[in-house]
C-alpha cells in the first residue's frame, strides 16, 4: 500500500513532475528545431487534447510516459517510414 504521508512519496512525486516538464520541454524544443516555430503555428490544427491528458499532470511520471510514447510514434511510424517531422506535427494536432 502507498503511504501518502511518507517523505519518499512526496520526493518521488516532485521528481516525477520535474521529469514530466523536462521531457515535454525537450520534445517541444526538438520539434520546433526540426519544423520551425512559424511553420508549427501555421500548420497547427484545432484538435482538442483528450480529457485524461490533463489528469496525467497530477500523476507522477504519467506525462513523461505519454511524451516517450509520442517520441516512439515519431521515430517508428514517421521517421523510419520516410515521413517528416511536420507530418508528425500535423498528425498530433488535427482530427482525422
Amino acid at each position: 500500500m502507498i503511504d501518502f504521508s511518507s517523505p519518499e512519496f512526496f520526493s518521488y512525486a516532485i521528481f516525477g513532475v520535474i521529469l514530466n516538464f523536462i521531457f515535454s520541454m525537450a520534445f517541444g524544443v526538438y520539434l520546433s528545431n526540426n519544423i520551425g516555430i512559424e511553420e508549427m503555428l501555421l500548420s497547427k490544427g484545432e484538435k482538442e487534447q483528450q480529457w485524461w491528458l490533463s489528469l496525467s499532470l497530477v500523476i507522477p511520471f504519467a506525462k513523461m510516459i505519454i511524451t516517450l510514447y509520442r517520441v516512439a510514434i515519431l521515430q517508428f511510424y514517421f521517421l523510419d517510414q520516410g515521413k517528416s517531422h511536420k507530418e508528425f506535427w500535423v498528425y498530433l494536432t488535427t482530427d482525422d
